[in-house]
């Protein structure tokens, strides 16, 4: 699968707003902030691209996925299986 990012992209400052129990919590277990943010990132953005793959595609699998219900595929005859 394809990388959400480019990962050799420059760092960019950004400031964020957090929950301060959460913030003390994760410094006191050592938590990269900023590789734990980019992580959680990439997959909401993976996440988000296979979401809205399928809403455009819904429709041409619809109609493939009849015309193999109706048709079958090419290989029904040849498949020993």
């Amino acid at each position: 699968m394809p990388s959400t990012h480019n990962a050799n992209a420059p760092k960019k400052a950004a400031n964020l707003s957090i929950n301060e129990d959460l913030l003390a919590r994760a410094r006191e277990m050592n938590i990269n902030l900023s590789a734990t943010l980019e992580q959680a990132l990439s997959e909401a953005l993976r996440q988000r691209q296979r979401e809205q793959w399928l809403a455009e595609n819904r429709e041409a699998m619809a109609a493939y996925n009849e015309h193999v219900e109706k048709h079958g595929v090419f290989s029904d005859g040849l498949r020993s299986f």
